[in-house]
């Protein structure tokens, strides 16, 4: 059984479907005296069954056009599973397809994330180096038309049919943008998306800085050979590490878990429970540090979400981590793939996942030890919508309090005199030039500084 946790949103392939969650083998289906085994004394469920079965020969016999049986099945099942939550759908064999591609880091399209709630297609997060990413669409973007076409009434699917298209085809996007009065509107080139998950470069003062865009099958590996490579170029030893996790969406379980075992030797990183105890689960670490000891400060935002919240939850739980940003998404929900006949499958909520304390992160999110604001007059919240704005969002349950967890008491006192947004005049971000106009990053650097000279001071 290979174990994905989710993305907590619909990845573009262009526009193609990443789901989430845990992959598992069987035909995916069952009886149906077997499937309502449990419920042999709720009788009202045959009933809407014929119910179902009568609107269906209705509209297959009187709507005003020919429609296809295939397609109305499909969007009743999808229908069904997205009126469960956020994450939850029908896949059809295209869409399958896509996300067994996908999660080996290679696709085709714009190198956009997208989900829909309440009608509306929400941008998540664009790719680093993707056409959506140079174009400079941003998190909370909504889609309100493509080529001229208003997506009011249409689906997600359709959205995506619709910007999908070969390489070097263009589609123009309109954009409407929180504080911005006027509609954006952007035209991309289509490309094939080959997706770098890891990227890294040494900072000043023998600082590294690795980036993970994704959790793919390539992420702890990648991890692992830069983490080799910065201290090879550092004389052996790295003064500390920024782990920059903004706008990471999430992917493999199993990376996540393998990640965070590259920086804690041992304990717990993540639990699952589930409706049935019995399927309930735990990993522990099963690595060592690969820094040997040296300060490690994570980046977050609220585009960082499910595999980047388990790492950055397991990090802070454990004091091994400084996590700075801002509020993280909140998806601490995990979905299970199932294969169904004729190579579809559906992606069904499971269960809710917990840090090694016991938190549940479902519409919370993971805050940051030090808050930075990315600029001078964005919210505490900023970001865009997170999961907990969503419709039918799983409550948080089952976890510890979240206003009772003791605060840290490890950390320098300097961290918290860090400001928390830029300074007046502070230049706009610049993605060619992110040492001088990244302010969560320069900050990170300040907070490596401080726990670099405490970690002197002790060792004294």
């Amino acid at each position: 059984m290979k174990v994905r946790l989710g993305q907590w949103r619909y990845t573009l392939l262009i526009a193609t479907a990443f789901a989430s969650g845990l992959v598992i083998g069987g035909t995916g289906h069952w009886p149906l005296h077997q499937a309502f085994a449990d419920d042999s004394g709720n009788t009202d469920i045959y009933q809407e069954l014929k119910i179902f079965g009568d609107v269906l020969q209705r509209v297959r016999a009187e709507y005003v056009d020919p429609v296809n049986d295939k397609e109305l099945i499909e969007n009743a099942i999808n229908g069904m599973l997205t009126g469960l939550d956020a994450h939850s759908s029908f896949m059809n064999a295209k869409a399958f397809k896509d996300m067994q591609i996908q999660t080996r880091g290679e696709f085709g399209g714009l190198g956009i994330e997208v989900n829909e709630d309440k009608g509306l297609i929400k941008v998540v997060s664009p790719i680093d180096d993707t056409p959506a990413a140079r174009a400079g669409i941003k998190p909370g973007d909504i889609i309100t038309a493509l080529d001229g076409k208003s997506v009011i009434g249409m689906s997600l699917n359709d959205a995506v049919d619709r910007m999908r298209g070969p390489p070097n085809s263009k589609i123009a996007l309109t954009i409407k943008r929180q504080g911005v009065d006027k509609p954006i509107d952007v035209t991309l080139t289509r490309e094939v998306i080959h997706i770098q998950v890891v990227k890294s470069r040494m900072e000043p003062d023998g600082i590294g800085y690795v980036r993970l865009t994704q959790f793919t099958e390539q992420s702890d590996a990648g991890i692992k050979a830069a983490v080799k490579k910065l201290e090879q170029a550092n004389g052996g030893k790295l003064t500390g590490l920024i782990l920059d996790l903004r706008n990471n969406p999430g992917g493999l379980l199993d990376q996540a878990v393998a990640v965070s075992s590259d920086f804690i030797p041992e304990g717990e990183i993540v639990s699952t429970r589930a409706r049935h105890p019995e399927d309930s689960q735990r990993w522990d670490a099963r690595g060592h540090d690969i820094l040997d000891g040296a300060p490690l400060v994570v980046l977050i935002n609220a585009g960082s979400a499910s595999a980047s919240e388990i790492v950055s939850g397991a990090l802070q739980d454990h004091h091994r981590a400084v996590l700075l940003g801002t509020r993280s998404f909140g998806k601490g929900s995990v979905q299970t793939v199932i294969p169904l006949p004729g190579n579809t499958a559906m992606r069904l909520t499971t269960a809710r996942y917990y840090t090694p304390s016991g938190r549940s992160i479902q519409g919370l999110g993971i805050t940051p030890d030090v808050l930075v604001r990315e600029t001078r007059d964005a919210p505490a919240n900023f970001g865009g919508e997170r999961e907990a704005d969503y419709s039918n969002a799983l409550a948080n349950e089952g976890g510890t309090n979240p206003t009772h967890i003791p605060p840290r008491t490890d950390l320098p006192p300097a961290l918290k005199q860090l400001p928390d947004k830029p300074p007046e005049g502070f230049p706009a971000f610049d993605l060619t030039k992110p040492d001088t106009t990244d302010f969560q990053l320069i900050e990170a650097r300040e907070a490596i500084k401080i726990l670099a000279s405490k970690k002197t001071v002790s060792q004294e």
